[in-house]
């Protein structure tokens, strides 16, 4: 098959005026709203996306092939097909579970007799790096009674001989590796067909559209959430895939040539290079864009999305409702970014309309301390001012963070103690009666070093 050539930026403003058109005059003549397409399974392209968009998000609303390697276990196991590689054509391995294959869940919802029957929200599980896709993370959302999916972004699928938990080993007619090379070097190439984040971004993509298509799931209430380069992706897909209603990035964010861990691969590649990847493949190119709910999950020393880079994500989403959780020294792993309550809480309102989160306004300074106000949701237990220690110099996430009971008005304000003039940082949180917390978006008053 033909490599997929990175269109000259003319050509994609062409292609691009032209969707716009064909969407426009398809919503005027059928009198049908975004959501309406969705639910018939047809991405509708927000007009914020830029013009240099590398996806064919038509044919990526289309379930693609499928098979099945074990349609019988708690946990089934299948192949799709991916966008071609390097001429080839690609299959994508994934676990897929549903409360009726596992027997149940939903917890207290409703009765596992019920919850077998369907039908029942979807969503797609995104790896991070160094990950493949886990069988544990589709049985744990679907005792939470979701059809739940995982694929593996990195063209392998698990090793029949191997002892070692989540071993793999390449497939055949896989894509791109995880590596840095297919994550940064392959952008000084004409074809975005080597580029990894395009095989991620679509494959999640075809994965929500096979999701969508199986017996028993919802079409209208699916969500994605995914985990460090799985969060990047997710915020990415989010902002191209209008038929989600909720998206959870953990970690993963844009801006990363400002401020990540990749400042060495981004050297390495060169300015030019680096300025075509942000402009291909950086979510903060396309979180305007964002229709999606979206809560951003990070904790404050993230050593590869710093909490600089991971605020400038958080503002860049102006059309989509948000929330924001940031945890102290929050540590950095699959089991340790699926495990907050929180992640469930938000997708649960969203596909559910159970109980929404508290949403946090920003913090104001004014010679009375730091105030802010709980805006929507609740009830709010308790409070506190979280604040980087000024007598630290070094990065962003290498402070040292300090927390400070603050106030709960009845009025849902919330007000604490000002903190240090020069602190780098700081934001409040909050905490449900069951324990969920939730926090303001964080003012970082000086740049990450």
């Amino acid at each position: 098959m033909p490599r997929i050539p990175c269109s000259p930026p003319r050509i994609f403003a062409a292609r691009w005026l032209f969707r716009a058109a064909c969407t426009a005059l398809l919503c005027w003549s059928a009198a049908s709203s975004p959501a309406e397409e969705a639910a018939k399974g047809q991405i509708v392209p927000a007009l914020e996306l830029p013009a240099s968009l590398p996806w064919d998000l038509a044919a990526l609303s289309t379930p693609p092939a499928v098979e099945w390697l074990d349609d019988a276990a708690p946990v089934r196991s299948l192949l799709y097909v991916g966008e071609p590689f390097q001429g080839h054509a690609t299959r994508v391995f994934a676990y897929y579970a549903t409360p009726a294959s596992i027997g149940g869940g939903a917890g207290d919802r409703k009765s596992a007799a019920d919850m077998s029957k369907g039908p029942w929200p979807g969503i797609v599980l995104v790896h991070g790096g160094g990950g493949t896709a886990f069988a544990e993370w589709v049985t744990l959302w679907a005792k939470r009674g979701y059809a739940a999916i995982a694929m593996d972004l990195a063209g392998c699928r698990p090793d029949p001989e191997s002892t070692k938990k989540n071993a793999v080993v390449r497939l055949p007619d896989g894509g791109p590796g995880q590596g840095h090379d297919a994550k940064f070097d392959t952008i000084a190439t004409p074809e975005c067909s080597d580029d990894w984040p395009y095989h991620a971004v679509a494959n999640c993509i075809l994965a929500h559209s096979l999701l969508r298509s199986l017996p028993g799931v919802d079409p209208a209430r699916t969500a994605i959430t995914g985990i460090s380069w799985g969060g990047y992706t997710t915020c990415l897909v989010a902002s191209l895939d209008s038929r989600f209603r909720a998206a959870v990035p953990v970690y993963g964010c844009g801006h990363l040539s400002d401020n990540s861990c990749w400042l060495g691969d981004f050297a390495r590649i060169g300015p030019e290079p680096s300025a075509r990847w942000t402009q291909l493949y950086d979510p903060g190119t396309y979180l305007p864009a964002c229709r999606v709910p979206i809560f951003f999950v990070n904790g404050t020393n993230d050593f590869a999305y710093p909490l600089d880079s991971f605020m400038k994500s958080h503002a860049d989403v102006q059309h989509a409702a948000k929330n924001i959780r940031i945890q102290v020294n929050m540590p950095h792993g699959h089991e340790a970014g699926w495990a907050p309550a929180e992640i469930a809480a938000f997708i649960d309102a969203a596909v559910l309309g159970t109980p929404s989160l508290p949403l946090m306004g920003m913090p104001v300074v004014d010679e009375r301390g730091v105030q802010c106000r709980v805006a929507a949701g609740g009830p709010v237990a308790s409070a506190a001012l979280v604040y980087a220690d000024a007598t630290d110099s070094g990065p962003i996430n290498k402070l040292t963070w300090q927390v400070v009971p603050a106030e709960v008005g009845a009025d849902g304000a919330l007000t604490a103690p000002r903190p240090p003039a020069d602190a780098p940082a700081f934001f409040f949180t909050v905490a449900t009666p069951a324990g969920l917390q939730v926090s303001s978006p964080a003012i970082v008053v000086t740049p990450a070093q």
